[in-house]
């Protein structure tokens, strides 16, 4: 039998601020593009005529403490009128010498706290220190996360927020549209539900970067063509983007811009191998997908924390 750890979603939270995993988030991006770590595409079930999806991200870490993981989530768009979090499911830690199960972590709230905090990694690489104003597209789990992360690496002195439920956001102004909210933006972070483009090219100030997070399918987007073809632009893995991110593949099948137009990768920036913002003026886009990776460093730091205070519930499989 092994003896495997769950870890609740408060666990998590409590475990993992956000400060701490932008610290994780950026080892980890570091340690794929030192090519320390495996990450394949993941594997999405979408069965006809459903709007939920399973999604299925394994990764494995060799060398020294070698682990594998594995989340298993379902994403549901119509659990926000539920007040339940999109991203229902578990990341899963298995010994990477044994293969044996170490732990069950909620993950949802690996998902919300990671998300932020890789977004929090390319906020402080990417844009301009004189930000004085937060803009946030959309107001669920992915929002809340996204507020406290820009916070940790920027100072704001208005941070302004729409959804097009019209809902609030604790901390945040809200506005009456998208266009209000985006022309004021020095920092812009786009985490709604939407398939279709909410952010135009000709609403974007100079010098503007933008966190463009909510669509992680090819047939979705938040940015218009114009956007991505104006701006310099960075992603997690070029792989994944390349196969996935709905906000690359119109505009390229467009003809608008190709696989070249991605300046690099954040695991690059970090090491240096890459340049980041050009100048003030540019507009810098980072594209978010979420790396099985990613999963695998913030469930790991989760369960270091858990078993040095014996947090969670041991069970035997």
């Amino acid at each position: 039998m092994s003896s495997v750890r769950v870890l609740t979603e408060h666990d998590v939270r409590r475990l993992l601020p956000v400060d701490d995993c932008i610290e994780a988030m950026s080892e980890a991006l570091a340690a794929l593009a030192r090519g320390e770590v495996h990450n394949p595409l993941r594997f999405v079930v979408r069965p006809p005529d459903e709007p939920s999806l399973m999604g299925l991200m394994p990764a494995h870490r060799g060398g020294d403490g070698a682990l594998w993981s594995l989340k298993a989530l379902t994403i549901v768009p119509g659990n926000s009128a539920r007040e339940l979090d999109s991203h229902q499911g578990f990341v899963a830690l298995f010994d990477g010498d044994t293969g044996e199960p170490r732990a069950l972590v909620n993950a949802g709230g690996i998902t919300a706290v990671r998300t932020a905090a890789v977004s929090g990694v390319a906020t402080r690489l990417l844009a301009r220190e004189d930000t004085r104003t937060l803009a946030i597209l959309g107001t669920g789990t992915q929002a809340r996360s996204h507020l406290e992360a820009m916070h940790a690496v920027r100072e704001f002195e208005r941070t302004l927020v729409w959804s097009a439920s019209g809902r609030a956001l604790d901390g945040a102004e809200s506005v009456t549209t998208a266009e209000e909210a985006v022309r004021e933006a020095d920092v812009l972070c786009t985490v709604t539900a939407s398939a279709d483009p909410i952010v135009r090219r000709e609403w974007l100030k100079d010098g503007l970067h933008v966190n463009a997070i909510g669509s992680s399918i090819p047939t979705t987007r938040e940015l218009d063509t114009a956007t991505m073809a104006a701006a310099a632009l960075f992603v997690d893995r070029r792989e994944s983007t390349l196969n996935e991110a709905g906000d690359f593949l119109f505009p390229q099948r467009e003809g608008a811009i190709g696989p070249e137009h991605i300046r690099a990768e954040l695991g690059e920036l970090i090491l240096g191998q890459a340049q980041g913002r050009a100048s003030d003026a540019e507009i810098t886009v980072f594209k978010s997908l979420g790396l099985a990776v990613e999963d695998l460093a913030a469930a790991e730091r989760v369960l270091v924390r858990a078993e040095a205070e014996d947090a969670g519930t041991v069970v035997e499989l």
